[in-house]
């Protein structure tokens, strides 16, 4: 496989096959490197010294940033399981881009490294700090990763509006919110409680399939909770992906609606994976659950995967796709 920049990197056919047995192992789906891009990205590699490139499996959600020109970036936050950087813009937004260990949440705007976390920061650089992104390449202080294959962050599922199987949705529901257990007593850390808060306007609104009161409640969600990806941005995520990859007549419209909400509210990690998800790019996990669901794979250890995943970030998205669920098949009757 020919590789995406202009240095002396020079990947034999034994050991691409290779890298691309270990991005299999690790769940990582990959398509091969298309042959004109990669020259493309040849042709707009930076010039003088460039460390020596790491392989890894990239998302296609990136692919336009990685095969593009060299444009600056700086550092979001950089921890032992991932490197997070935004991309300049032209007026001052940008996307975001992720370099991820193989044992990190597989997010759809990933490169995936071949290895997983060792305990120490991927690059010892505090958050804003200077990158770059393009070129075929991410460069992040010493660590310079190039994508060796592609993954599809866009699960292909059967037919327009897959049929999930009722079993399967039960199971999900269980393993959300217990066994027994009434949804309203349902809690996510950081986020309201109670008749009035946003998770029981949320449900009210699955309840009279009002998608625009649904709508109305990312207004209250969106930006709410802690850290760089707040759980009420997760839970809208989980809802947009759900609607859009199950087939909601309106699901453009909504995703539409809680992007441009999210503006000025949240994290640039969150809204670059609203963006996703409103084009049906979703986490490795979440993507295991959908597959799951519809009868394609195991969906008892998806669904633990998924629940596992971050602080809140997994419990969050999952009540994402149950609502999203819910709404399809409540529009549909």
């Amino acid at each position: 496989m020919r590789a995406m920049d202009d240095t002396e990197i020079r990947i034999d056919p034994a050991e691409t096959a290779a890298r691309r047995g270990q991005a299999a192992r690790a769940g990582v789906p990959t398509i091969p490197l298309p042959r004109e891009s990669a020259q493309d990205t040849a042709r707009t590699a930076p010039a003088g010294r460039v460390a020596s490139a790491v392989p890894a499996a990239a998302s296609t959600g990136v692919a336009d940033l990685l095969r593009g020109p060299v444009r600056p970036a700086r550092v979001l936050l950089s921890g032992p399981a991932a490197v997070y950087v935004q991309v300049v813009g032209e007026r001052g937004g940008g996307d975001v881009v992720g370099v991820l260990t193989s044992d990190a949440a597989r997010l759809p705007l990933g490169c995936v490294l071949f290895r997983p976390s060792n305990g120490r920061p991927l690059v010892a650089l505090p958050p804003g700090a200077p990158a770059q992104v393009g070129g075929g390449r991410i460069v992040v202080g010493d660590l310079s990763v190039s994508a060796a294959a592609w993954w599809n962050p866009r699960p292909r599922l059967p037919g327009g509006r897959p049929a999930l199987l009722p079993e399967g949705v039960r199971q999900l529901r269980t393993a959300l919110y217990g066994e027994g257990v009434p949804h309203s007593s349902f809690t996510l850390p950081g986020l309201p409680t109670g008749p009035g808060g946003p998770l029981a306007a949320l449900r009210g609104a699955v309840r009279r399939a009002d998608l625009e009161a649904a709508l109305r409640t990312a207004t209250r969600l969106i930006g709410l909770g802690p850290g760089l990806t707040p759980a009420g941005d997760d839970v809208m995520a989980g809802a947009i992906a759900g609607l859009v990859l199950l087939g909601h007549p309106s699901a453009e419209r909504f995703a539409a609606g809680v992007c441009s909400l999210a503006a000025g509210r949240t994290t640039e990690l969150s809204r670059a994976l609203l963006r996703h998800a409103a084009a049906g790019r979703v986490s490795g996990e979440f993507a295991a659950v959908l597959h799951g669901l519809v009868g394609e794979r195991p969906l008892a250890p998806a669904i633990a995967r998924l629940l596992a995943t971050g602080a809140t970030s997994g419990r969050a998205m999952a009540l994402g796709l149950s609502t999203a669920i819910d709404l399809v098949d409540r529009t549909t009757r």
